[in-house]
């Protein structure tokens, strides 16, 4: 992110790539948001590697799935 000087304004080309940098780290982090509230994934259990892994792929399937329930239902 881009910052202002010290007491004044951002340029708006500026503003402009803040904005746009904003909106794909809205769009990254929203399903890590979702699998640590909605499935309590907030810590990862050592279980190896391989176990992990399928683990975090089958959480991620399962957000896509959150995120379009509503037009899988209509």
């Amino acid at each position: 992110m881009r910052k202002a000087p010290k007491g004044g304004k951002l340029d708006p080309i500026d503003e402009k790539i803040n904005r746009i940098i904003a909106m794909v780290r809205a769009k990254v982090e929203h399903p890590f948001r979702v699998i640590k509230r909605q499935f309590g994934h907030v810590r990862t259990r050592y279980r190896g590697m391989a176990k992990n892994r399928a683990h975090l792929i089958t959480l991620f399937a399962l957000d896509n799935l959150f995120l379009v329930r509503r037009r899988l239902m209509a």
